[in-house]
């Protein structure tokens, strides 16, 4: 069957034609669809009829140089705003969700133990299995997937220049600079660069179906294994006084990303 892809709001136009050149059937009911195939190969069908107007629109998503080796993203995935904590992913995963437990995490069969992806330690794979990555593929970097381009999630060693190279101020629950939110303001320590900074609100991590620490510690995915614990992954971990930027997170666990680019 010959298909007619169709990329403008001609689509109710041309099915009236295809109906008065006879091509279909005038004596069947149709009832026509707008079908969108995602890059992935998702895909999504919409009936014509319910459809009020198509349009396209740009998201520009802010970034501020810190004189860093990345420009680092004014807000998290998820969020519009620096304060607002935004979506939690578990690691390697592109939507949020309602449980971060093991048996809901994507790239597993049911446990720690059972890795289907991003394995290079037989101990840890599905029937022994290994695919030798330790970095995230840009298909499963959330922040590549939701706001395209360049951005990506930050590796370790971007987290470890954020930290060395910035300085940190913890600000508590209730404050006016960041509509109250707690987390920390991080301004930039290298010349020329020391007017700028971003806000890493304390959101807190999923487990389970739960959500705990918010407004007290703060925990950010970076895009790489821990290695010698394939069951985890490279994240950034504070509090009010304390930072890891070395720190490791279970895979299942939902984090948020703060991304970065080029």
């Amino acid at each position: 069957m010959k298909q007619i892809t169709i990329k403008s709001a001609l689509m109710r136009t041309v099915a009236v034609m295809l109906l008065t050149l006879g091509t279909v059937s005038a004596s069947a009911q149709y009832y026509y669809y707008m079908n969108v195939v995602q890059k992935n190969g998702e895909k999504f069908q919409y009936l014509v009829s319910k459809i009020d107007s198509v349009y396209f629109s740009a998201v520009n998503y802010e970034y501020v140089d810190l004189g860093l080796s990345v420009k680092w993203a004014t807000c998290n995935v998820g969020a519009t705003r620096p304060e607002e904590f935004g979506d939690y992913f578990s690691w390697g995963e592109t939507e949020p969700k309602d449980d971060y437990s093991w048996s809901a995490y994507k790239w597993c069969n049911g446990s720690i133990n059972t890795l289907t992806k991003y394995c290079d330690n037989s101990n840890y794979g599905n029937e022994g299995f290994t695919d030798m990555l330790t970095v995230l593929n840009p298909e499963d970097d959330v922040a590549h997937v939701k706001w395209g381009g360049s951005w990506r999630m930050p590796t370790e060693a971007e987290m470890e220049d954020l930290s060395t190279k910035c300085t940190w101020r913890w600000y508590v629950e209730g404050n006016s600079e960041f509509g109250g939110v707690a987390g920390h303001k991080i301004t930039s320590n290298i010349a020329g660069y020391e007017d700028r900074f971003i806000f890493l609100p304390a959101a807190g991590y999923r487990y389970n179906s739960n959500i705990s620490s918010v407004g007290y510690y703060g925990y950010y995915w970076c895009n790489s294994l821990r290695t010698d614990r394939q069951g985890h992954a490279r994240s950034l971990y504070y509090y009010s006084h304390y930072r890891n930027p070395n720190y490791c997170d279970e895979r299942n666990s939902g984090l948020t990303v703060r991304p970065v680019c080029p």
